[in-house]
């Protein structure tokens, strides 16, 4: 979808197809009488036997026999005090999906001075793009649907073209997480998702790194290949850099939990497990290629960032890891393996451990690591763990602007306790109670206790049974958004 902005606004000669606009319900009247005379239509009175009154939510839609647009949607804000950034996405959600069946341009107006232009066109132009996607690629005859070409951002001056120019690159990179997650895992497999990145490499201009088995032994990776072992599928380590033309100022380090399934190994997954669904145990892997894309093509200055992704399945074969295996990562520490379907944290062990040696300023890693963020946090919200202040109120805020929620969660040294082995250094898990937490702290055992690191666990807000918003049922590609306008905002 092409994205254009349209500083005239909306005129009588307007010759899109569909024109979506948001109303709040305290300036109703005067805003429907600015729509009358734009567009020479006698709205009002019809919209009254309606009982349209622009409550939050509330659509009206309706086909127009002559001249242009050939449909109008209405949407309701509500009362603009109580308008949040949210709200004009959710909007902006219905107003794309209710312009399916019709090509051409959708023009839409929305309050743009409500939170500012700048943030609101952004939030507005994804929410179109990204509500528009359907992965159909597994289909033998997939539905034809007739979508827009093109989106205007009525009344937006020309003075947004850069907002305009974000919005694609993000999209791209949220579409590629969500069909990376979608993929059943006989299709994305660790040699797949290696062959992304390298694809991705050659068409971005990123650098690319593959580390083999051999490699990763060499390395001492010994808690990575622990989970690799039960698997007929060789792991594939993946390294991409993006690296800006001039002299970087800053390097960060992307880390994602990479198991393309994750069937609990030995500590098999059952009842209501969902086992079917454990293809998208590398939605932390899927965030951080699809920002990688993303960042390769808005070439932010003066950042260096690097992307880490441990791919392997977790398998149940003769060679597989048992329950109660000492393992050795690639820090020196020693690890009880008390639980096989703990896999993504002795993964993420060696990745973290790898993202330390390359000294970068922060590391933040995303994971589906644990069922008991999605009880405490729900599917909407990530949880968030670091002890650096600086670096929780940055990716705070670099989530707020994208629309995805996460909560700061708090990393209690004494649960520690929970994780002492009678043998090796440290388990995988501690006790039932408080397990986000001890994962966290967990991974804390691997990073650089000099380097700001944070954690967002996104088991919750991964995948979507049903259309939520902006998202589709399935992949939501949560985790892109958040992450690139906070690599953004570091390298201003």
């Amino acid at each position: 979808m092409q994205i254009s902005l349209n500083p005239t606004g909306l005129k009588k000669d307007w010759d899109g197809n569909v024109l979506a606009i948001g109303l709040l319900q305290d300036s109703l009247n005067q805003q429907l009488q600015n729509l009358e005379e734009s567009l020479n239509y006698k709205i009002i009175d019809y919209l009254k036997n309606q009982s349209f009154s622009a409550k939050e939510d509330q659509i009206f839609s309706c086909q127009i026999l002559t001249g242009k647009p050939d449909k109008l949607i209405l949407i309701g804000l509500g009362e603009s005090e109580n308008l949040q950034l949210a709200d004009l996405r959710k909007a902006s959600a219905i107003a794309a999906r209710e312009s399916i069946g019709f090509e051409g341009s959708l023009g839409i107006m929305m309050p743009w001075d409500h939170f500012g232009l700048e943030v609101t066109a952004q939030a507005v132009g994804e929410a179109c793009r990204l509500a528009l996607f359907k992965d159909l690629r597994f289909r033998t005859k997939p539905d034809k649907r007739l979508i827009p070409s093109k989106l205007e951002l009525l009344g937006t001056p020309n003075s947004l073209l850069q907002i305009s120019e974000r919005v694609e690159p993000i999209c791209a990179g949220v579409e590629l997480a969500r069909e990376l997650v979608g993929a059943p895992p006989n299709s994305l497999t660790p040699q797949v998702l290696a062959n992304t990145a390298i694809q991705l490499s050659q068409e971005h201009g990123l650098e690319v790194k593959i580390l083999e088995k051999k490699d990763c032994e060499e390395k001492g990776m010994g808690a990575y290949l622990a989970v690799s072992q039960g698997s007929d599928l060789s792991p594939k380590f993946i390294h991409l850099t993006y690296r800006p033309k001039g002299k970087s100022k800053k390097k960060l380090a992307l880390v994602g939990k990479g198991l393309t399934f994750d069937s609990g190994g030995y500590n098999l997954k059952v009842g209501a497990a969902q086992i079917e669904l454990m293809k998208f145990d590398m939605g932390g892997s899927a965030a951080v290629i699809g920002a990688a894309r993303a960042i390769a093509e808005l070439h932010p200055n003066d950042v260096e960032v690097h992307f880490v992704i441990a791919a392997c399945e977790n398998m149940v074969n003769g060679s597989a890891v048992h329950p109660g295996d000492i393992v050795k990562a690639s820090n020196g520490k020693t690890i009880e393996i008390n639980n096989t379907d703990a896999e993504g944290r002795l993964t993420l062990a060696d990745a973290l451990t790898y993202a330390s040696e390359l000294k970068p300023d922060a590391i933040i890693d995303l994971a589906t690591l644990t069922g008991a963020c999605v009880i405490a946090l729900g599917d909407e919200i990530a949880g968030l763990w670091t002890e650096n202040d600086d670096l929780a109120k940055n990716l705070e805020t670099a989530a707020k602007a994208s629309g995805e929620g996460i909560w700061r969660m708090p990393m209690h040294a004494a649960y520690k306790e929970g994780l002492k082995s009678l043998l090796a250094d440290i388990k995988n898990t501690g006790p039932r109670a408080g397990g986000s937490i001890t994962a966290a702290l967990f991974l804390q055992e691997f990073v650089d206790s000099s380097i700001p690191w944070a954690h967002i666990d996104i088991a919750g807000p991964v995948w979507t049974e049903k259309e939520k918003g902006i998202d589709p049922a399935g992949a939501t590609g949560f985790g892109v958004r958040t992450l690139v306008n906070w690599i953004y905002n570091e390298s201003l």
